[in-house]
């Protein structure tokens, strides 16, 4: 039997080559600091490291005392060498924990793990889920990560491309065989190490739309359209049969209006052809690939009819492949990809053994040559070769087409009246249509639907912003056409508050051509509707209202059936970033959960109508974040049913998936996921107590943190000067404005940096707050068969449980200490007094409130891994934080200064590193 002290010695062994990349990887970065900047600022540094793991040890009292005097009495140069010196350490440290994460999956193979196929189809199998429900299943599910362009992203391309050269060799360091070999390595790693020290860390003008464009491209390039064929064919694999494509890849970036006037009709084109450039220039790779594998003569093997007749239609005339039909075929596909590149991209193919051919018209004519190729190889001695490249290509196609990835269009709902508003007034129909009761909006956009003509009137003159928003309608048009329905499925509403929201964007995809037929009574059985309706229900009061407005939408006459017609499916969008800085972490997640819960019970009353629920996570927990796998189990029973899409933002997108093998990982945990919530979890209902509860704590969690956000005097003064908002909006990190409108309350400020803002001052407030308040007034009454019922809770109920292992991981990388110097900086110090006082009382509370329900009094005690990284991390990140915090101080009082603008903007990256999770 293994002792605590064995398994302790286990532990540590396991964690050994994590710790020895570690100091590896800082040992490098600290010569390379010596070299550039001179030993006396090594020195500097190697002090201001001891001095503060000293400190968050509490090993020497007086080390925080003597840490405080060393950094203030920094030259403002000297504080920029420092800051860059552990934000470095925290990119580096990333590196090896991805790499020591990928070394302990491989360990661990034999023993699936949870999250992936292995587990599931064991879970599966426990249960006697028999692998026909299963195909089944994935044959009517729809599955699709959706890559946005909110910035958190902080890391410049030049960053992240020489981050993962140090990946890659680090992790060829494990294959080196001699000393030499190693040394070789190191000094290769310390080239890299030199190479980041010496790139600029900083943009020096915001990222423009084309810029977020190839920057998801490259997610594109090292990982998905990789490695997707490969988790198909792993699931094909275990399940005995094939299975239909249900994976897609979603895009925002050059789709997504809502508060961004950078993007517009030329961005959405962009983005649709660089989408299908990356694709079809995979394609042609790989064709020419293939073609230097097949390499067989028909004076050896024979090959089909078909094949031959591939061969003989390519072109291909050259003597010295006269017997090599397969190559001459793949030549001949080669050629018409080139083709189809041009017409559809207007890009050029870098070889051309023929000339470019006819463009294939779909995808599934491509494939459809493909397979002639494959059905030969296999009826002449060839299963073997048909296997491996040619089956992920085919796969390839099937998932991503000619387009790659699905673009969806997002705009304010404001928008769209304004529009409707203009529009409506030109042609006389409605004088001010802004003014017209919700009865009288939806009367009048019925009969626009059942009425052919269109409302422009030729000989009118427009607004820019009117034909700016009908541009966008008609390139989603065109671009459907040209490159197959799948290029743009979803229009997403933002602010969604009433039925005639989703109506207005049906009458203006009738004005550009997106609906066929119209609702009149004659021609209802004919209608059909391109682009997806997808109402976004964002704040508390638009998720209790997304059930009452689905409701009357669908009672509507002719909607059903026309949804029916069009797609079957309604898409319905949670945000849980602004419903969590309207409501708070507790109330924003038990809001969704019932959301979620009515809407699916909607649709199950709705014959003919699959529901499919998109949840806009961010990366910060507070938006949304955590786990995946649990995320998507946490579901309400009866939500998932194969149909998911979520958002991948900001930085999360990097640290899941610029990495190939992480990346496989995170995708195959969807795949997962999707699995176990539909066919594990599905019937799986919670009991009434658990919601009563529920809906107890929410309703006392969200008085608690309102009473704090939007009713302590002072606080949009102290947020504003507590933490570093104003210095993020400078950062560069995005085409979008930080705010959408040019006011301070809390209102109007996005999501994003209001939760990133929190994270870097280590507050992490929209992670935790009103929890604790809620617990406490929850346990007034029968205290101890409450805290059982909350220890229940957390044991059985996946929701539960997932929403206090995530508080749970914010309180862990949360630190009151360092927050404290941030409420140093607000000048109106009663008010500061005040308000930190309850926020710290809060933690106190919650951090009590967590240990009741789970039971555990450390901080991730049933997450070893993650609580020893961020001890680890936490005396590299101080620093940066007291520096930050100190050039804030200086920079608000009028001590401008070119490097502590520098230094803050830096620690900002830092930081972001180190915490991982905080956008």
């Amino acid at each position: 039997m293994m002792t605590e002290a064995t398994a302790t010695q286990d532990e540590t062994d396991k964690q050994r080559p994590l710790f020895e990349d570690i100091r590896l990887l800082g040992q490098i970065l600290g010569d390379a600091v010596r070299e550039q900047e001179g030993e006396a600022v090594f020195e500097q540094i190697e002090k201001i490291r001891r001095l503060s793991v000293a400190g968050q040890r509490k090993a020497d009292p007086a080390a925080g005392r003597e840490l405080d005097a060393l950094l203030q009495s920094l030259t403002p140069a000297e504080t920029v060498s420092v800051i860059r010196a552990f934000a470095y350490f925290s990119h580096l440290a990333n590196i090896a924990e991805d790499r020591h994460f990928l070394r302990r999956r491989a360990a661990h193979e034999p023993q699936t793990q949870p999250g992936g196929l292995g587990h599931c189809f064991e879970r599966l199998s426990a249960v006697g889920v028999a692998p026909e429900k299963i195909e089944d299943m994935l044959r009517h599910s729809y599955v699709s990560p959706v890559l946005t362009a909110h910035p958190t992203e902080v890391q410049r391309r030049s960053t992240l491309d020489a981050e993962r050269g140090i990946a890659d060799l680090l992790t060829a360091r494990e294959t080196c065989r001699t000393e030499a070999d190693r040394r070789e390595n190191e000094a290769q790693l310390h080239a890299r190490v030199v190479q980041l020290w010496q790139t600029r860390i900083l943009r020096t003008s915001s990222l423009t739309v084309r810029d977020e464009i190839d920057n998801a491209l490259l997610y594109y390039r090292s990982t998905f359209i990789r490695e997707i064929p490969k988790l198909y064919a792993d699931l094909e694999q275990r399940l005995g049969r094939p299975v239909a494509p249900f994976f897609r890849m979603g895009n925002w970036i050059g789709g997504d209006r809502d508060g961004n006037p950078n993007v517009d009709a030329q961005t959405l084109d962009a983005t649709v052809k660089a989408h299908a450039e990356t694709i079809l220039r995979h394609y042609l790779v790989e064709v020419h690939l293939l073609g230097a594998e097949l390499s067989m003569s028909r004076t050896l093997v024979d090959c089909s009819a078909e094949l031959d007749g591939l061969a003989k239609a390519s072109g291909d005339h050259n003597p010295h492949r006269a017997d090599e039909s397969y190559r001459c075929a793949l030549i001949g596909v080669y050629a018409r990809l080139a083709g189809t590149l041009t017409a559809l991209t207007g890009g050029e193919a870098m070889r051309h053994a023929v000339a470019p051919g006819a463009p294939y018209a779909r995808p599934e004519d491509l494939r459809a040559d493909l397979i002639i190729v494959r059905e030969s190889l296999i009826a002449h001695h060839g299963a073997a070769l048909a296997r491996g490249r040619l089956a992920r290509l085919i796969r390839a196609i099937d998932v991503f087409g000619f387009h790659m990835a699905t673009t969806d269009l997002r705009q304010s709902s404001d928008q769209h009246e304004a529009v409707l508003r203009e529009l409506l007034a030109a042609v006389r129909i409605s004088p001010d249509y802004s003014a017209l009761r919700e009865d009288e909006r939806i009367a009048l956009l019925l009969q626009l639907l059942a009425d052919p003509r269109p409302l422009r009137a030729p000989n009118l003159t427009y607004s820019d912003g009117l034909l700016s928003e009908l541009s966008v309608f008609e390139t989603a048009r065109i671009a459907r056409e040209k490159f197959g329905a799948g290029v743009i499925r979803h229009y997403i509403i933002s602010h969604t508050e009433s039925v005639s929201d989703l109506l207005e964007v049906m009458v203006l995809q009738k004005e550009c051509g997106l609906l066929h037929g119209t609702l009149h009574e004659s021609e209802r059985d004919l209608a059909e509707l391109e682009l997806i309706v997808t109402p976004l229900f964002e704040t508390i009061e638009d998720l209790r209202a997304a059930e009452p407005i689905m409701r009357a939408f669908y009672a509507l006459p002719g909607i059903a059936d026309l949804i029916r017609r069009s797609s079957g499916v309604q898409d319905v969008m949670l945000g849980y970033s602004d419903s969590n800085k309207d409501g708070g972490y507790l109330t924003s997640n038990w809001e969704l959960y019932r959301a979620s819960t009515a809407l699916a019970a909607l649709f199950d009353s709705l014959s003919g109508l699959r529901l499919r629920l998109f949840h806009g996570r961010g990366g910060a927990v507070g938006r949304g974040g955590g786990p995946s796998y649990q995320a998507i189990l946490a579901q309400p029973p009866g939500t998932v049913r194969g149909q998911i899409r979520l958002t991948e933002q900001g930085e999360v997108i990097n640290a899941k998936y610029a990495n190939p093998d992480i990346g496989r990982r995170n995708l195959e945990t969807l795949m997962a996921a999707n699995l176990e919530a539909s066919l594990l979890v599905d019937g799986q209902k919670p009991p009434e107590e658990f919601l009563a509860a529920a809906e107890e704590l929410s309703r006392l969690s969200i008085r608690a943190y309102r009473g704090l956000v939007y009713e302590t005097p002072g606080f949009v003064d102290y947020f504003y000067a507590a933490t570093p908002i104003a210095e993020i909006a400078e950062l560069n990190i995005g085409s979008r404005p930080a705010s959408r409108k040019a006011t301070r309350r809390i209102e109007d400020l996005r999501a994003i940096p209001w939760g990133f803002s929190w994270g870097q001052s280590r507050v992490a407030l929209p992670g935790w707050f009103g929890f604790g308040a809620a617990v406490e007034v929850f346990l007034r009454e029968d205290s101890e068969a409450r805290k059982a019922l909350l220890r229940r809770m957390s044991e059985e109920w996946p929701f539960f449980r997932a929403l206090l292992s995530n508080m749970d991981m914010v309180l862990a990388k949360a630190d009151l200490e360092i927050a404290r110097r941030y409420a140093d900086l607000v000048p109106d110090r009663g008010a500061a007094e005040v308000i930190s006082a309850a926020i710290e009382t809060e933690w106190a509370r919650t951090v009590a409130a967590l240990e009741i329900a789970t039971g555990q009094i450390e901080r991730l005690a049933d997450n070893p891994a993650l609580s020893r990284s961020i001890a680890h991390r936490f005396a590299y990140i101080a620093p940066l934080n007291y520096l930050q915090a100190e050039l804030l101080r200086r920079w608000r009082a009028g001590l401008i200064d070119h490097k502590a603008r520098v230094g803050i903007l830096i620690a900002i990256n830092g930081i972001a590193a180190g915490l991982r999770n905080t956008g």
